[in-house]
């Protein structure tokens, strides 16, 4: 094919360009703060009365993600434990959503809350 059709006078380029030379996707911070966000969720699971849920902030630098979690648990409770699984949980879910590398999730405990008596409750107490 010389890039020229034959007889009509038209120009058309003589190849189709690669996928992967189109162009390029550039993923916003924020979305990746989101997916960060909801994978924190998946994570802590069950939340106390009265707290937020855990939210995101996250710094993308080509395609490496540094993500910080904030949450707010139960206490008494393995918060070493918890704080590993959401940092565990936030790194696979970001990986295989947007295909960063997550090489940080800190996690910033921001409250502890008790857990509510059974006053506070409406229960009786013996």
């Amino acid at each position: 094919m010389t890039g020229v059709s034959e007889g009509a006078g038209i120009s058309r380029p003589p190849t189709a360009v690669a996928p992967g030379e189109r162009g390029a996707t550039r993923i916003a911070d924020r979305v990746v703060a989101k997916i960060a966000s909801q994978a924190a969720r998946e994570a802590v699971g069950a939340l106390p009365a009265g707290a937020t849920p855990p939210h995101a902030t996250v710094v993308v630098h080509r395609e490496t993600a540094r993500v910080r979690v904030h949450l707010e648990l139960g206490y008494p409770a393995d918060v070493g434990a918890r704080c590993r699984a959401v940092r565990r949980h936030v790194r696979e879910r970001v990986g295989a959503l947007v295909g960063f590398d997550v090489p940080e999730v800190a996690v910033q405990v921001e409250r502890l809350y008790p857990p509510a008596s059974a006053a506070a409750q409406g229960r009786r107490t013996r």
